[in-house]
């Protein structure tokens, strides 16, 4: 047993190491200025390789390389060729408000990510030219003599020279829960820290053997090389991109063909053949996205999240697969102690966090510190036997402060909870040596000065380490209960230690204090689901998204935490990746993955892609990067996350709440949505003026529009109301429904079937009117004209989410707008002459006000005719809607 003492020198033992040189490098008393210096010079900071922004040029060109877009500017080349300079300045200001927006908000997310990043380790202790000094962790070398103690991040790979007690958190590098113990030794888990790792109990001192990029850390962000692939909605809209472009060319050439067959001039008919490619082109589109994914944006950062690609809030409404994290993520990544175990029964503690707030129970009834005895004396040496300490909200922090280990922390909270005074029972039994944990012994003793001048012997450890005949004077019966009980609830994903005490005499001998004791207890301790977590499962589930837990804890852990949030059920099966191919269990159905290292990660994901799912990943630590980076699109907590998660990710949630990311996939459906309405309102629309300017002259139109006056339509009605259409609000049922399979295009789901169906109604009232008018001796021309552009109008009033209320009142105002810029060209003399339109008589007008409503009619009716009967979220889920095999 060990006396108390103070903590040794600094200067610890000497170790020896090598940088990228061959000759070792000797570290007696850490390094030499001088040697630190040559070292850094030579080998470089250490510090992870960062991305370079990429210049204004290249986020031009990525935003200008979109199809649609490159259809728009082709378009505006040809109007510029034909000298209709006004066409191609409108073309060309919507492709330039579209690459604007896009550049602002990416830029607007790299500042937001850099607000939240900080360094992982801002300054270091080392020992340099034989004494103790702080210096920036950018500045560390290998060979440099770390000094850790508790708190501190570790800054560097290292090796562990010289330990006490020192226990590291490692959660962020590997996902385990649970503090892993180090001890100087030859190389190994237990004798080597990682970067970014943290000291939560000890100190010690390590030789640094990795910076930078060569570190753990590093070689995980050196996973993330490859360039992000296309998010869903990119790859829809350049389907219809290339679809547009194809039927815009043939559509020019058989315009022009039939225009030169029946006499018309020549360059009249290339300029109407260019004026329907823009109209087949729904050139507000690219617009349209924009805004929607913007306004979603804006929404998301309002609900703590940030978006680092402007395409990632529509992604989450795609996905089909939730992969996530658990520690941190749909835990709370604290300790809590949640049961308790002595020979005479069990009881229950409440709470979460370490907030010293909640009840224990036994057999349902709330027990203090005086009404069992037994619980009592386990928690009272729980206490005595803890190096941890837990401090009270005060003006520098509002929440209640653990320092040291959580294991030790959520004791001391426990035994608040029962009411014991730890500073009372620490000063009546004060500790006079101590015998600290490692992991070759896998428990910790120490004493205590009784009143009466004895000792009092506490002793804490993995149950196997205690429930022994060498240390407990127990009968072997109830050893052997407990040692049942422990199993028990380790297999329920606990994390179990055992306490025993015994009392000596002052003659007893010390060397031997490990034996002969009493076994008080057990105590189960966990880190417990957030309170959200269950809730957003259940979400998802609702949805259609299939939950898949990948985590680097114990398979007993991640399955207890499963089954607990409704993942799986009771007795389905846990992959164990250290035994297991996840891969191809991933293929197989598997929904939880236990000790899953960063690269079986990106395993996982690449196979349930490869199974035609889309998935998204969240996490928060190191390990969780290259999942991150590889996912098609990645969410990362923004206060506990790593750095590298956060550059990983597409979305990062500031508040860690797992909910924000269901509220996400919500606002990503309602982009899409408003996508397709907008197409369906927009090629509509187009559809009916090429069948107007196709269908004319066969029923004795020559030419039934103008170029100027289809182009004005276009304006009017793909200009505001189009925006306007892209501000809808979300469907009620939007998160009751499956997401959509990733296969089906954007026209999908019918949706080219009512675009067809919508473009005939406005088709068949143009031309109708149009015949009416022509002849009647009427101006027909105009009145084509004016019916073609009220229809249109009327099909975008038509095409709201939530009819018969003031839901987007932007969409009224932007119809009105249109309105009266329709009539101002017919009645006002400056564009009559621009148009080719004359003044048309009152009741003309309200006659084909009244035939144009016919529009909202059609788009009503069909809305409710149409049922679209939408697959299985993928072809190859199983009958629980897990996904399996492809076939």
């Amino acid at each position: 047993m060990t006396p108390i003492t103070e903590p040794a020198h600094p200067d610890g033992p000497r170790g020896t190491t090598t940088v990228d040189e061959p000759p070792p490098v000797e570290t007696p008393g850490g390094l030499s200025s001088a040697q630190a210096a040559d070292l850094l010079a030579r080998n470089g900071g250490n510090v992870l390789p960062v991305r370079r922004p990429p210049p204004l040029w290249r986020r031009v060109m990525s935003q200008l390389r979109d199809p649609l877009v490159l259809v728009l500017l082709a378009a505006a080349g040809f109007t510029l060729a034909t000298a209709d300079f006004t066409d191609a300045s409108v073309i060309l200001f919507v492709i330039v408000v579209n690459t604007t927006v896009g550049v602002i908000q990416e830029v607007k997310a790299e500042r937001a990510i850099s607000a939240l990043s900080a360094l992982t380790a801002p300054a270091a202790r080392v020992v340099r030219d034989g004494g103790q000094r702080e210096v920036p962790a950018a500045d560390l070398v290998v060979g440099d003599l770390l000094v850790l103690a508790e708190g501190d991040i570790v800054p560097a790979d290292a090796h562990v020279v010289e330990a006490s007690a020192l226990l590291i958190d490692e959660a962020a590098l590997t996902g385990e829960s649970a503090p892993v113990d180090k001890a100087a030794g030859p190389d190994g888990p237990t004798a080597d820290v990682s970067a970014g790792t943290v000291v939560v109990r000890g100190r010690g001192q390590a030789v640094i053997t990795a910076t930078g990029a060569a570190s753990a850390m590093g070689r995980i962000a050196a996973m993330m090389t490859t360039a992000p692939t296309m998010t869903p909605l990119q790859r829809r809209l350049a389907g219809v991109g290339r679809l547009l472009a194809a039927g815009a060319l043939v559509l020019c050439a058989v315009v022009l063909a039939l225009g030169v067959f029946r006499g018309q001039p020549l360059q009249l008919m290339i300029v109407t053949a260019i004026t329907l490619v823009v109209a087949a082109v729904p050139e507000s589109l690219p617009a349209v996205v924009t805004l929607s994914l913007a306004l979603g944006a804006r929404r998301m950062t309002a609900r703590n999240a940030v978006i680092r690609r402007l395409p990632a809030v529509e992604t989450l409404g795609s996905v089909t697969v939730l992969a996530t994290d658990k520690t941190g993520t749909l835990t709370e990544g604290r300790m809590v102690l949640r049961h308790l175990w002595t020979p005479t029964g069990d009881a229950q503690v409440d709470g979460s966090g370490y907030a010293p707030h909640g009840d224990i129970r036994r057999d349902g009834t709330v027990v203090a510190v005086g009404d069992v005895p037994d619980l009592s004396h386990l928690l009272g040496a729980a206490v005595l036997c803890n190096d941890g300490s837990l401090h009270a909200p005060d003006g520098d922090s509002p929440n209640w402060l653990p320092v040291g280990d959580p294991t030790e922390v959520a004791l001391l909270t426990a035994a608040a909870k029962l009411g014991i005074d730890r500073e009372a029972l620490q000063a009546r039994l004060p500790r006079i040596g101590e015998e600290p944990f490692d992991s070759v012994r896998k428990r910790m003793s120490t004493i205590h000065r009784l009143p009466d001048g004895a000792t009092r012997i506490v002793c804490k450890g993995a149950p196997e380490a205690i429930l022994q005949p060498a240390v407990l004077a127990d009968p072997a019966e109830l050893i052997d209960r407990a040692a049942a009980r422990a199993d028990g609830l380790a297999g329920d994903g606990y994390r179990v230690l055992a306490v025993a005490q015994a009392d000596r005499l002052p003659s007893t001998d010390p060397g031997v204090p490990e034996q002969g004791l009493t076994l008080l207890g057990l105590v189960a301790i966990l880190d417990p689901p957030r309170a959200s977590a269950a809730g957003t499962i259940a979400a998802c589930q609702g949805a259609g998204i299939t939950p898949v837990l990948i985590t680097g804890d114990h398979p007993a852990t991640a399955g207890a935490i499963a089954v607990d949030l409704g993942i799986i059920d009771a007795g389905d099966d846990v992959v164990d990746c250290r035994t297991a191919d996840p891969g191809e269990r991933a293929g197989q159905g598997a929904r939880v993955f236990a000790r899953a290292t960063p690269q079986q990660k990106v395993a996982i994901i690449d196979a349930l892609q490869a199974a035609g799912q889309v998935v998204a990943m969240t996490g928060d630590g190191v390990n969780d990067g290259p999942a991150l980076h590889r996912a098609d699109i990645g969410v990362a907590m923004g206060r506990r996350g790593t750095e590298v998660a956060r550059q990983a990710a597409d979305l990062v949630l500031a508040d860690d709440e797992l909910g924000t990311v269901v509220a996400a996939a919500e606002e990503g459906r309602r982009v899409y949505a408003n996508i397709r309405r907008f197409l369906l309102y927009a090629l509509s629309g187009g559809a009916a003026e090429i069948a107007v300017m196709l269908t004319g002259p066969f029923v004795g139109l020559a030419l039934p529009l103008l170029p100027a006056q289809i182009l004005w339509i276009n304006l009017i009605t793909h200009g505001l109301p189009g925006l306007a259409l892209g501000s809808e609000p979300v469907d009620a049922d939007v998160m009751d429904k499956p997401p959509r399979p990733p296969s089906e295009t954007i026209l999908g789901a019918g949706l080219w079937q009512r675009v067809l169906r919508v473009g005939v109604v406005i088709a068949v009232v143009t031309i109708g009117v149009g015949i009416w008018a022509h002849a009647t001796d009427r101006p027909w021309q105009t009145l084509t004209f004016l019916a073609l552009g009220l229809t249109q109008l009327a099909v975008a009033l038509g095409s709201r989410a939530r009819p018969g209320t003031w839901a987007n009142p932007m969409l009224f105002a932007a119809v009105g707008a249109a309105l009266a810029l329709q009539l101002a060209g017919i009645y006002l003399p400056p564009l009559q002459s621009l148009l080719g339109t004359h003044p048309l008589a009152i009741t003309d007008l309200l006659i084909v006000t009244a035939v144009a409503s016919l529009g909202y009619a059609a788009i009503r009716i069909d809305r409710r005719v149409h049922t679209t009967r939408r697959p299985p979220p993928t072809p190859d889920l199983d009958p629980h809607g897990r996904p399996g095999r492809v076939p």
